[in-house]
């Protein structure tokens, strides 16, 4: 199963792509975290892992990516992936596509189209399961980043700008036929309550507590140690739905 984890910059993305993954790897799976977003540099620090290599090194660069990204064909698995180009730490891995270092570099499209990609031709075994972190917004929409995965999970934190993105990417991942989950982020019980009238309740899958351990984790640039029964409750939705789409095969 492939998941795609957006929503607004600083809404905690990243932080819950770690916890889900460490969920997911205490389940036996297979974990792969994408790390798809250019401008936040701490997502390894929250897996307890040393930062990799920028994939698209491994294709020249990013003045070419957008002419390497062509000619990548066929299906590719999980053990395909360039050991030199993963960090890994029990059963998760992390790539990391790229990020941007120096004043003038340029945008990030060339990373997103990579992302879109690797996305489609990763093709998983049962047991394996992919998460990616994206960057802050919409962008990724439209370089089609969200065609190779299974679903969304958008998160949303107590602010009238993450609701208004959060609809949008709603209604951009129906558009796209993608099942697309809510998790309210850093809630206490009168932001939940105003988040949930404003939001389809339906798809809210989680409300995560404000939490300080977490909040002295990210400060300290430490790995996550925290278990979240929240968390708990995104992978069983998630898993569900991984076994419904399977009863839906011929």
């Amino acid at each position: 199963m492939k998941v795609l984890v957006c929503g607004k910059g600083g809404c905690g993305k990243s932080t819950i792509v770690a916890l889900l993954a460490q969920e997911m790897a205490k389940r036996k799976y297979k974990v792969l975290v994408i790390d798809n977003d250019e401008s936040n540099i701490g997502l390894h620090r929250r897996l307890g892992m040393t930062r990799p290599k920028d994939f698209m090194n491994y294709f020249g660069g990013k003045k070419i990516l957008f002419e390497k990204t062509k000619e990548i064909t066929g299906k590719w698995e999980l053990d395909n992936l360039p050991k030199e180009y993963l960090s890994e730490k029990g059963n998760i891995q992390l790539l990391s596509m790229g990020k941007i270092y120096e004043f003038g570099e340029g945008c990030a499209c060339p990373i997103n189209a990579l992302s879109s990609r690797i996305l489609e031709i990763l093709d998983l075994k049962n047991g394996e399961f992919l998460i990616a972190d994206t960057d802050a917004g919409i962008e990724h929409f439209g370089r089609g980043v969200e065609n190779g995965v299974d679903s969304l999970v958008v998160i949303i934190e107590p602010s009238h700008d993450s609701i208004r993105l959060a609809r949008k990417i709603s209604r951009l991942g129906k558009q796209r036929g993608k099942p697309t989950y809510l998790v309210l982020n850093r809630v206490n019980h009168e932001s939940k309550k105003l988040l949930l009238e404003s939001m389809d309740k339906e798809k809210v899958i989680a409300a995560i507590p404000e939490n300080r351990d977490i909040f002295m984790s990210g400060l300290a640039g430490k790995e996550l140690n925290v278990s979240l029964e929240q968390i708990k409750q995104i992978a069983d939705r998630l898993e569900s739905e991984k076994r419904k789409a399977r009863s839906n095969l011929p």
